[in-house]
This record gives structure tokens, sequence and C-alpha cells, in this order.
């Protein structure tokens, strides 16, 4: 499968370049081309990534983004890398993108926008942020609330409330203030706001993601916390329309490989 890549994209294998057999059945690539056969090597391919990973034959996992069309041709029932993991972990594992300077972890993924507001539940934030603080042991965390100018107390939504209590409840758990919220979203991404805050949490996957690939698309990462393994990955779709045309970019790629180390 290498080879045939390789041979596409008119590249040489570097001579140190190892692979590990991930038990699938090869197949002819197609450039762009959505299949059963490509999405079901991409997930045994995880899947023999994280049977390394969990004996700890290699320092941590690094992943290209998958086709989700793919993996359900394939009759596979996951929507992504993250919620496989916490499916095979047991765990709640934090998906959280970002850069050096900033970044943002969703509390809600992918999931319908309809659905955010009633996920937003005290209890489950309450977790959520005391696993993201035993995680990373930040500073300051800014929370954004979900509702324009964060529910203008009450008159555009009252969901702050509920995230209010959240973050009053994690930092007496913590014992320091560590939580700070619910900000106002429109402005909780502003230069001033930034030189304050280098970790977010946002309620939402848009709502989150805009401003930072707004800020750092060619650089950002993904990072999955919460788990007993290091994973990272690009910030990035699949890009078929610039596939096997040596016009992809690959800092996103780089700085993920670097991400292992600051995380492990």
């Amino acid at each position: 499968m290498l080879k045939q890549a390789a041979k596409k994209l008119k590249m040489k294998i570097p001579d140190d370049f190892h692979t590990i057999d991930p038990e699938a059945k090869p197949f002819q690539i197609e450039p762009a081309k959505i299949s059963k056969k490509s999405g079901l090597y991409s997930y045994r391919s995880f899947q023999k990534a994280i049977e390394l990973a969990k004996e700890k034959r290699v320092d941590g996992i690094v992943t290209l983004p998958i086709h989700k069309e793919a993996w359900a041709k394939a009759g596979i029932a996951y929507k992504g890398h993250t919620d496989m993991l916490r499916d095979i972990f047991k765990q709640d594992a934090i998906m959280m993108l970002g850069h050096t300077k900033m970044f943002v972890a969703l509390y809600t993924e992918h999931i319908p926008l309809k659905d955010v507001i009633p996920s937003i539940k005290t209890k489950r934030l309450v977790s959520f942020f005391l696993d993201l603080y035993n995680a990373l042991h930040p500073k300051k965390v800014a929370v954004l609330g979900v509702n324009p100018h964060a529910g203008d107390n009450g008159v555009l939504g009252d969901d702050e409330r509920k995230i209010e209590k959240a973050i009053q409840k994690s930092n007496a758990h913590i014992g320091k203030n560590i939580f700070e919220g619910p900000l106002v979203p429109d402005i909780a991404f502003t230069k001033e706001m930034r030189k304050r805050y280098t970790y977010y949490i946002a309620m939402y996957h848009d709502q989150g993601l805009a401003p930072l690939k707004a800020l750092y698309f060619d650089k950002s990462i993904n990072v999955s916390l919460n788990l007993p393994i290091i994973r990272t990955s690009v910030d990035h779709g699949t890009a078929f329309d610039i596939a096997y045309k040596n016009k992809a970019k690959t800092k996103s790629y780089k700085e993920a490989v670097k991400a292992i180390k600051k995380f492990k």
C-alpha cells in the first residue's frame, strides 16, 4: 500500500521508514474515491496502532484524517477516532484542538446543533472540567457560554446558569479558581482575551473551531486527553479535492508529531 501511494506521488520511500501489517486486505488505490475497502483498511490500521500503544511499543499515535463515509461504508459504527478511543478504553476522552498559544477543548463534538442545549448538564460539565484539569493542570481555563451574549442574565436563555454552577463546583473541588466564565463567545477570542487565556472550553464544535482555524489553520493539531495513551492528529479533513496532487500542506502533521513529546 505504501509503495502504491509513493508511486502515485512520485516520491521515494526513505530507507529508515518502517511499516507494520495492519492485518487488512490491500486494495488498488483510486485517488479521492470513497470505498468500503479504504474505510476498512483505515479502521484496521488505527486498531493496530492502538494495540502498539497499549503494549508500549510506541510513544504515541499520530493519526491523519479519516473519511467518515468510508468508515460507514465498511460497516464501522464509530464516527471517528475519538469515540473509538472512548469505547476501547472505557474513558471519557476529551477532544482538544489548538496550537502552542491557544487550545480549545470541545464539550460536545460531532452532534447536531439541536442536541447541544439538551447536552448541557451541570453534573456532566463538572466531570468534563475535572477531567481536563487532571490531564493538563492549567492555571486558567476560559469557559464559553452557549447563547448569544452568554444569555444576558437569562434574557436570551438560562443555560449559562448550569455552566456557572459547574464552574463553581469544579473550582471548589480543586480548591483554586481555575475555570472562569461563562464568557460571551463572540469576544472570547479577541487579541486581549488570548493574552489572558491559553485554554478554552467550547460548548459545541464550530463555536470553538471556527476562531481556532481562522487563526492557526495550518499549524493547529488535535489531541485526545484523559486516556492512558497519547494520541495526536492533524486539524483538517481528507481534502479529496487535492488528493495525490502534491498540493497538501504538511505543517499540521509535523506539529502533531512534535506534540507527542509535549503531552507525554
